[in-house]
């Protein structure tokens, strides 16, 4: 089964609503190196409508400009691009399709399919929830900036159980935002 991956930029007081408000002064070739080893590697890529909507605005026209992001560009515009959304969507950009049916039955068929890489999430704090509430989720990349935004929405709301995360990497760029991977641990079981 593929492994799904999410990517959250995240203020230090849990944040993730707005980041273009409040991350761009901590972005660094770092970051963008983190965030390409997660995203730009996948074949397959899970977006919420918000999301998607922004990166179809923004990223084919960069590939197309073939400048610095122009690689960036294409392994998005190459990648398949499977959007969450309530409502049909006209798709402009390559390789875009609707998620259809039942969220967790659909992710799960996802997961089983064959592919080549894992599949990655970038954003869309509505998913990652939804899959974290589903078992779904395998790992974790947040982006942590050393700035207390202190309104907007957190990842973690409140809820009745706790989710266990363990730490599989952390590295601290020069801008002081950590970059942390943690790998969802799913409960087995086992010994029940």
């Amino acid at each position: 089964m593929r492994k799904i991956v999410a990517g959250l930029f995240i203020s230090l007081d849990g944040v993730v609503e707005d980041p273009a408000a409040w991350h761009l002064p901590y972005f660094d070739d770092k970051m963008g190196a983190a965030v390409m080893g997660t995203l730009a590697t996948a074949d397959t890529v899970l977006l919420g409508r918000v999301t998607y909507d922004s990166f179809a605005a923004a990223w084919p026209e960069r590939e197309a400009a073939g400048g610095e992001d122009a690689a960036m560009g294409k392994a998005l515009g190459d990648a398949r691009k499977i959007v969450v959304s309530r409502q049909p969507l006209e798709f402009t950009w390559r390789n875009s399709e609707l998620l259809r049916g039942d969220f967790v039955e659909a992710v799960t068929a996802v997961k089983e399919e064959p592919g080549g890489t894992h599949i990655a999430v970038s954003g869309s704090v509505s998913v990652v929830r939804q899959l974290l509430a589903a078992g779904l989720l395998d790992e974790l990349h947040l982006l942590v900036h050393p700035i207390a935004v202190r309104k907007g929405a957190r990842l973690f709301e409140d809820g009745e159980s706790p989710i266990p995360l363990a730490l599989v990497s952390s590295q601290t760029f020069p801008t002081g935002v950590l970059h942390l991977v943690y790998q969802v641990v799913h409960e087995t079981s086992e010994g029940a």
